[in-house]
């Protein structure tokens, strides 16, 4: 047995906001780079095309947001 709890690894990974015109933010799933995402329709439009229905966007389990969360779509 494990002295570690479970630590779950999301199987979405939303990267923190990029320059741009509109800046945007780049989507991994299973650790590859799927796209860019400008919106949050933009992740769950990307979830959906890997056949990964998101019933939660603040689970951690299911979405690991770097650099900001589910509103951050704007550069600091």
């Amino acid at each position: 047995m494990s002295d570690y709890p479970y630590t779950a690894r999301p199987r979405i990974t939303v990267l923190g906001v990029q320059p741009g015109t509109p800046p945007f933010r780049i989507v991994e799933i299973d650790g590859e780079v799927v796209g860019t995402a400008k919106t949050v329709t933009d992740v769950l439009d990307a979830a959906s095309m890997a056949g990964i229905t998101v019933h939660d966007l603040d689970d951690p389990d299911t979405v690991r947001w770097v650099g900001g969360d589910k509103f951050t779509w704007r550069p600091h």
